[in-house]
């Protein structure tokens, strides 16, 4: 079966437009990052049905077992949580928990494919292509693509009336920093990697798993004991799923609660990504 970059690479050099030598160099330099992201996104059209499957699949899932199930009980029982229905609580965060989990397995092995299996990186690297710019593109194509999902997910909400808020749109964009605050992290360390050795299961059950757990996303943080509560704290997906609450439904938040907690997703996002470009370079040039 032909592969579909090469079948790509065929109809551009039989249609005629292949650009000279220096003008593909000099764009490579310049927009190296967006190539490399469509590079990626390229490549997930080999999966794009089960992607599509967890997109969709998901939300509905957790909507009916939320909605239908478990938060109609608690409705029956006049039950709220934070001042709203369980649904309403719970769907934000369940939300920025995918996003975050699935971008986190988008920078573990596929990394590890780009410097040792499929060596996929040292083609574009032999470019004038920067490393830095293959390092940020994958980023780049994570943050598209998981924004792509957060939209589907956040048009289920609405139409199970889990999203009340006219803001809850920015939900979209929250959920996708914080999925790139998991995925950038983990793409720095899986650089740093020359064999595999179960780490990445080792950090999806004693790292992933806790945060996810104790991360105010089924329930609120402040409910938990204060000897489990710092976990949340340093969770990305507790952060995350704060913020997409207050902006679905309006959960009250102190508005310096809120910038710290973009701070904290913006800087795990932005100091993961330089650490990640420094490998990437030390990797591919050496």
């Amino acid at each position: 079966m032909t592969d579909i970059a090469e079948l790509d690479t065929r109809q551009l050099a039989n249609s005629g437009r292949v650009p000279a030598p220096e003008v593909m160099a000099a764009r490579a330099t310049r927009w190296g990052v967006f190539y490399y992201a469509e590079t990626y996104l390229r490549g997930a059209r080999a999966y794009l049905s089960s992607i599509v499957l967890n997109a969709v699949g998901t939300p509905l899932l957790y909507m009916l077992a939320m909605g239908v199930g478990l938060g109609g009980l608690l409705d029956r029982q006049g039950t709220t949580v934070d001042g709203v229905s369980y649904l309403v609580f719970v769907a934000p965060a369940i939300m920025v928990a995918t996003a975050a989990q699935s971008a986190f397995g988008e920078s573990t092995y596929p990394i590890m494919g780009g410097f040792k299996w499929q060596r996929t990186y040292f083609g574009p690297a032999a470019t004038p292509m920067d490393p830095a710019q293959i390092a940020w593109g994958h980023l780049v194509g994570v943050g598209l693509r998981f924004t792509a999902q957060s939209i589907v997910f956040w048009v289920i909400m609405v139409a199970f009336g889990a999203a009340p808020s006219a803001w809850s749109w920015v939900a979209i964009p929250i959920s996708t920093l914080t999925a790139l605050s998991m995925a950038a992290p983990m793409q720095a360390y899986a650089a740093t990697l020359e064999n595999e050795a179960a780490q990445f299961t080792t950090i999806q059950r004693f790292v992933i798993m806790p945060m996810f757990l104790f991360a105010g996303t089924f329930f609120a943080l402040g409910s938990m004991p204060i000897y489990l509560q710092w976990i949340g704290w340093i969770s990305p997906i507790w952060h995350g799923s704060q913020l997409a609450r207050w902006a679905t439904y309006g959960m009250t938040e102190p508005w310096w609660l809120v910038a710290v907690h973009v701070l904290v997703l913006v800087a795990l996002t932005a100091v993961s990504a330089v650490l990640a470009a420094r490998t990437y370079r030390r990797r591919l040039w050496s």
